[in-house]
């Protein structure tokens, strides 16, 4: 199943997302995350000892949120190949 859009709600109306708009929303954050995924290994490599736990801490809430991601993508049958998951 492909992505056909997304309703989101203003002050004024519904308004549907082209799924093009969509796709290419979900692609920058997926990039930031990822980005933000780089950033913190490389920290974590020059982490003194007391801070490694609190890198490994939030790594792995990066990588929860793309599991989330990828499971609820599944969930509504939508191709996560397409989302770049």
């Amino acid at each position: 199943m492909a992505v056909l859009g997304v309703i989101y709600i203003t002050n004024e109306k519904h308004q549907e997302m082209p799924s093009e708009q969509f796709v290419e929303f979900f692609h920058d954050i997926l990039i930031s995350l990822h980005e933000n995924i780089r950033d913190l290994q490389g920290k974590k490599a020059f982490a003194d000892p007391e801070e490694q736990d609190y890198l490994d801490g939030r790594l792995f809430s990066y990588h929860e949120v793309l599991e989330i991601m990828k499971e609820s993508a599944q969930a509504f049958d939508i191709n996560r190949q397409e989302l770049g998951l």
